[in-house]
């Protein structure tokens, strides 16, 4: 089995262009099935020394669920292996090794939706103004915190840019998201002058550099925007802490991460009265299914459309 574990590995690098993080999750879940086959030795070939893929079937996938749900695995992580194993037998049967996928055949574990954290305008602002604009760090930290409330992009979105993929002037980014699919992105105006300031300060200290060392500048198109300390390209890892430190710093209560700026991103854009539509487009979301769970309102949106609208409130 593992020779069509390692076919299908290399469609979803080649064929699928999916990113790295999401090949390492899919490979985990590939070969803990792989190993959940072999050690329970449900269906071995004719020699009894492999596995015969065309013996895996729905009672075959359930019971290995049924397992996963024993060892305390939630209904998210089983769900998740679940989708792994019918794009893996959807490959084994457009390629002709199998004649049907098993997995479609195994309803999806109930799993609990969740409405997406998101700041209120006041707390985003203030989270904006944090960091110190002095300083080169603080100011590519501003920039970062704008960017990431202003366009709504990923934070493995906004750490693979590249100053060339920034247009200053005419206010937008392009963005390369899942599957490397390319979209452009309109940028606020206090992110543009935040990167704008930091890309200034940024040089300043380039020119530095290179004048104390003799160095040749490097091509345009080799920089990353956003620079670790020690000049590399910013990991999503330390744009997460970034985010967290800022959070912890202005005192806010609720768990921030660089996804809950793009949460906030979408909810503010729909309390101002943006379609959903554009919502999706400008998210980068193959569904519109996936944008609908902005669509929840908060507490003080229900008591205000109550009061306006109720006869007897």
């Amino acid at each position: 089995m593992n020779q069509y574990i390692d076919q299908f590995k290399k469609y979803l690098h080649a064929e699928k262009n999916v990113s790295v993080h999401t090949l390492r999750n899919y490979s985990i879940d590939m070969e803990q099935f792989e190993k959940f086959l072999t050690t329970t030795n449900l269906c071995p070939d004719e020699s009894g020394s492999d596995i015969d893929i065309k013996k895996i079937d729905n009672v075959v996938i359930r019971t290995f669920l049924g397992s996963l749900h024993k060892e305390g695995n939630c209904n998210n992580s089983m769900a998740r292996k679940l989708s792994t194993l019918r794009t893996f037998f959807k490959y084994l049967c457009r390629e002709g090794y199998i004649q049907k996928n098993p997995a479609r055949l195994v309803a999806t574990p109930k799993v609990p939706k969740k409405i997406p954290s998101f700041l209120p305008i006041d707390e985003a602002f203030r989270l904006m103004d944090i960091p110190d604009s002095k300083t080169l760090s603080g100011l590519r930290d501003k920039a970062i915190l704008e960017t990431l409330y202003g366009a709504g992009i990923r934070i493995s979105e906004l750490v693979s840019l590249n100053v060339t993929n920034v247009d200053l002037e005419r206010g937008y980014i392009r963005v390369f998201g899942k599957g490397r699919k390319e979209r452009i992105v309109p940028l606020g105006g206090k992110a543009c002058e935040s990167i704008r300031e930091y890309l200034n300060k940024m040089q300043d200290a380039r020119s530095k550099r290179q004048e104390e060392c003799h160095c040749e500048p490097k091509a345009k198109q080799s920089y990353a925007l956003f620079l670790n300390l020690r000049g590399g390209r910013l990991t999503s890892r330390s744009g997460w802490n970034i985010v967290d430190k800022y959070a912890r710093r202005g005192a806010i209560k609720r768990h921030i991460s660089p996804h809950s700026l793009r949460h906030t991103f979408a909810t503010h854009l729909l309390e101002g009265g943006a379609d959903l539509r554009v919502i999706q487009e400008l998210l980068g979301h193959s569904s519109l299914s996936t944008t609908q769970k902005y669509t929840h309102v908060n507490l003080d949106q229900l008591m205000k459309v109550y009061d306006k609208s109720h006869p007897k409130a």
